[in-house]
């Protein structure tokens, strides 16, 4: 039986070139986006709501009444409640509620992959790194890692995630593809030292300056919060392997 094929994309600016129709599309913001709604649906969030831009946060927000929250260069937006810290999200406080999120990166390839035709759409990072994986096993599709990246600009901790999943999936994929076989070379180097590794990254530079350290160890602690999302009717909400 023929295999499906499995593509990693670095950066939001080179999906047009890939297929996106029959695939499913993985969304990939580990730092912190997709980290952030794994752990909220893991605690109880009924859905998670991902825009594209502030307005429709606030405007959807309002409609639903549930909780606005994003952040723009790694800051809390003004005119929202709250930020894309997933420590920010407990049982205690999530548990079922709504939350409508927008961040720099991952929310706006969401739409970018939707519009691009994707057949099915998830989010994936390391807490959830089990769930994403089992899925796409299941599922017997097309695959396209899709890394945020940082403003259409490469980074590091998105591609050290698509390198994950393709060292557990590969099996089940043909992958002639030379940005995931680079992924999953730069996560075998890595996965042991992954806390010490990430301090070097831009990203981190970028975050450390506002005491998200903590943050960003969990965003690539795998499995801490081990559920599916899945996009349908417009929210990211708990699918079944």
């Amino acid at each position: 039986m023929k295999k499906p094929v499995l593509h990693t994309v670095l950066s939001p600016r080179l999906l047009n070139l890939y297929d996106c129709n029959n695939a499913v599309v993985v969304i990939i913001d580990v730092f912190r986006a997709t980290s952030t709604i794994a752990t909220a649906l893991f605690n109880g969030a009924t859905r998670v709501i991902p825009v594209d831009s502030v307005e429709k946060c606030i405007a959807i927000g309002a409609q639903t009444k549930g909780i606005t929250a994003g952040e723009r260069d790694g800051k809390i937006i003004e005119g929202l409640q709250y930020g894309n810290s997933p420590a920010e999200y407990p049982e205690s406080f999530i548990k079922g509620k709504t939350l409508v999120l927008t961040t720099t990166n991952g929310t706006k390839l969401l739409h970018v992959a939707l519009n691009a035709g994707a057949e099915k759409v998830i989010t994936g990072s390391f807490p959830n790194l089990s769930a994403v994986c089992d899925f796409l096993i299941a599922e017997k599709k097309n695959v396209i890692l899709g890394c945020s990246a940082w403003k259409d600009k490469f980074n590091l901790e998105d591609t050290l995630f698509a390198g994950a999943v393709v060292d557990r999936v590969k099996e089940y994929f043909t992958i002639h593809c030379d940005s995931s076989l680079m992924a999953e070379d730069m996560y075998r180097l890595h996965q042991n030292d992954m806390y010490s590794f990430i301090r070097s990254l831009t990203h981190w530079h970028r975050l450390e300056k506002f005491g998200l350290e903590k943050d960003l160890e969990y965003c690539v602690t795998p499995d801490v919060a081990n559920v599916l999302p899945l996009y349908k009717n417009g929210s990211l909400v708990v699918g079944s392997k």
